[in-house]
């Protein structure tokens, strides 16, 4: 299986909470993002933001 990059674009104080979240557990931003994709429960948690998101803004 090959890699690929994936580049985001977040606010300032978003990339703040981060580095700090990523701090805490004593790893890079990029490591913590990884760890936090493959998480076993990531697509239930990111289905319910969107979820959350989508009633919150309403349907586009």
């Amino acid at each position: 299986m090959g890699s690929t990059v994936l580049s985001l674009r977040i606010d300032g104080e978003l990339l703040d909470r981060v580095r700090q979240h990523a701090a805490r557990s004593g790893m890079s931003v990029q490591d913590y993002v990884v760890r936090t994709l493959i998480r076993e429960d990531f697509d239930e948690r990111f289905s319910a933001a969107v979820d959350e998101t989508e009633r919150f803004y309403g349907l586009t």
